[in-house]
């Protein structure tokens, strides 16, 4: 089921009703080696997911730039859904950086033990609310620059804190992004970094700030790792999907790749001549 907060009621709309937009190679320019969609493709995609996610938002619950940040390096290996089950009695305890790092990660830990990598994690909290308020004044900082000198904060994390909390055009990539960006042929890349270091000119500028949101619900609600509802995604007729992931990053088609993996069993299996 999808999220009821971030989507349209009527939200599968079928492809046929786009049919009879012009979104084919030849509207608009050559395409770019890192995506398999063109220009006027690649808008019809975001216009699409505006459409079916109308008021996108973090699934993350938070009150403040600080609650935001613990709650995203929190959900590192983890669901949205098991961070919100313990981030208000932790909160409750530490609602700042103060009362967080002198709470300390003894004090932390109890509170975040059902989350993957806790101890780790109760290590960053410590450490990055004590350099909060050794560096920063006690304050979230609002650069990309600043945020990933932060212990446990990644670019993906500092990029997710920038745009939710700030309201920056920044695109954090996740494995549900990773996955939608490759699968539609929005934007090719063999791991979320290289994604994450490609996408954003593949993005029109007036979905920008949205477009974090638009794809990871898409992935999280619709395009899974596990049985895609392909059969229900609005965006069916212009995903890249019936192209092996592989091929699609190597530019090969199946036959060519198939006929690689013969030459190089045959070479394998044929004995040697003996001179």
């Amino acid at each position: 089921m999808l999220n009821k907060d971030n989507v349209r009621s009527s939200a599968l709309i079928e492809p046929s009703k786009y049919q009879n937009r012009k979104t084919t190679s030849k509207s608009r320019g050559r395409r770019d080696v890192h995506t398999l969609l063109t220009a006027a493709q690649r808008e019809e995609l975001f216009l699409r997911l505006s459409g079916l996610y109308p008021s996108p938002k973090s699934e993350l619950n938070f009150n403040n730039p600080f609650e935001l940040l613990c709650a995203v390096v929190l959900s590192a290996q983890a669901t949205d859904v098991s961070v919100n089950k313990v981030t208000p009695e932790l909160f409750k305890a530490a609602p700042d950086p103060q009362a967080m790092a002198a709470l300390g990660e003894e004090g932390i830990a109890p509170y975040i033990q059902s989350i993957g990598l806790w101890r780790a994690k109760s290590k960053s909290l410590q450490r990055l609310s004590a350099m909060l308020l050794e560096k920063f004044g006690g304050e979230v900082p609002d650069t990309f620059e600043e945020l990933i000198t932060l212990p446990g904060v990644g670019s993906k994390t500092a990029k997710v804190v920038l745009n939710v909390a700030f309201g920056q055009d920044t695109v954090a990539v996740d494995t549900h992004i990773y996955r939608v960006a490759n699968r539609t042929g929005l934007c090719l890349g063999k791991d979320a970094k290289e994604v994450e270091d490609r996408i954003v000119p593949f993005i029109p500028q007036q979905y920008l700030h949205e477009a974090h949101h638009y794809l990871l619900l898409h992935g999280r609600y619709v395009c899974k790792a596990r049985n895609p509802e392909c059969g229900e995604c609005i965006l069916r007729d212009l995903c890249k999907q019936r192209l092996d992931f592989k091929e699609r990053l190597e530019g090969r088609t199946k036959s060519q790749v198939k006929s690689t993996v013969k030459t190089k069993t045959a070479a394998k299996t044929t004995p040697k001549s003996s001179t």
